[in-house]
């Protein structure tokens, strides 16, 4: 299609910029969706069915001293192998790994699971502000937004820890409620980061009054909703607030899924299958966790099966149409991923 039928600011604002980076290319911006793996570049149509937030390990030693790491990966790769294993078996092909820097991010251990599982490793830049800042380095009290954002695009732009893996996404954390300074300055920060990338927004919140304040960060950037996914939204216990998000274009991810909370899933998704919402909802079960602080005996690692074994079943017994179900597992999943800049539609030049 010649340029021409396009306005030039809003071409430039969406391809250009993530062309200039030399990242996208203009015949993949022009026709397909694509995802940043472990490995590289992958047609978003290949992931499958996908568990779109999971641990491998987390540190909680805090940010001052999870450097160098604690962990032996070989001991990590024994512990965690046999539950990949396990899910791979069970129907998952992509694996989105939510553990951030400073919190025991591992890419090159990433890369090695997927060499030896077959199963798509996605990761993530970004930094996790919840908890009392705990896990935030201190430069982020330093910086500026703009200089945070550089370090999370010369990522993506070069590989993380010196590995050339990149980046599937962005994750953060903010706190509860109304946003703190360090929780704006971050969601300002994933901002500027996906206006140069393209890279989708996770962050970490339980409540709608952080999610939509961070949504109205996000216009002020002229960013379209799509660009957000509200982890963690089934502890907002207003379904209203989950809805009205999900019909301004944010991703609602319900990624707590256990053995004890099937049940309120199923009641979860067919609300927002009622509000004509389904094609926003993400699931998954926020399991595995790794602690390196603990014993190898004493791991208790949470498998990644449930949404398989449990859920799909209970939403079938439900009404649940194998189309419906392929949306939320395949192409949800592929559309909250795909890298590429969503700007609002008619909001003016780029910041």
């Amino acid at each position: 299609m010649p340029l021409g039928l396009y306005n030039r600011r809003r071409f430039i604002g969406a391809v250009g910029s993530a062309i200039l980076v030399g990242w996208i290319s203009p015949t993949y911006a022009a026709s397909k969706r694509r995802v940043m793996t472990v490995k590289g570049w992958m047609n978003a149509d290949q992931l499958g069915n996908t568990l779109v937030h999971e641990h491998i390990l987390v540190d909680f030693i805090g940010a001052a001293e999870v450097h160098p790491p604690r962990w032996d990966r070989e001991a990590v790769i024994e512990a965690v192998l046999p539950f990949l294993e396990e899910a791979r078996n069970a129907g998952c092909q992509s694996f989105v790994d939510c553990t951030p820097h400073y919190l025991g991010r591992d890419v090159a251990l990433l890369r090695i699971l997927s060499q030896k599982t077959g199963l798509n490793f996605i990761t993530n830049t970004g930094y996790y502000g919840g908890s009392d800042q705990k896990f935030v380095p201190d430069h982020v009290h330093s910086e500026t937004t703009r200089e945070i954002s550089e370090r999370w695009i010369a990522e993506w732009k070069y590989g993380i820890d010196g590995t050339p893996i990149r980046p599937g996404f962005i994750k953060i954390s903010v706190n509860d409620g109304p946003l703190s300074d360090i929780s704006r300055k971050l969601i300002e920060a994933a901002c500027l980061t996906h206006l140069r990338t393209g890279l989708t927004i996770a962050s970490h919140n339980s409540s709608g009054v952080a999610a939509v304040g961070q949504m109205d960060v996000l216009r002020k950037f002229r960013i379209d909703p799509s660009a957000f996914i509200w982890v963690h939204a089934q502890e907002e216990k207003d379904n209203a607030m989950l809805a009205n998000a999900a019909k301004e274009g944010a991703w609602i991810s319900l990624d707590g899924l256990n053995t004890n909370n099937v049940p309120d899933y199923v009641q979860r998704i067919a609300y927002l299958r009622e509000q004509k919402c389904l094609h926003r909802t993400l699931v998954s079960h926020d399991a595995g966790w790794y602690d390196p602080g603990k014993a190898d005996d004493k791991q208790e690692i949470r498998g990644y099966t449930t949404l398989f074994s449990s859920l799909i079943p209970s939403l079938k017994e439900n009404g649940f149409a194998e189309q419906e179900l392929n949306q939320i597992l395949r192409e949800n999943p592929a559309n909250a991923y795909s890298i590429t800049v969503k700007r609002r539609k008619n909001e003016g030049k780029r910041r």
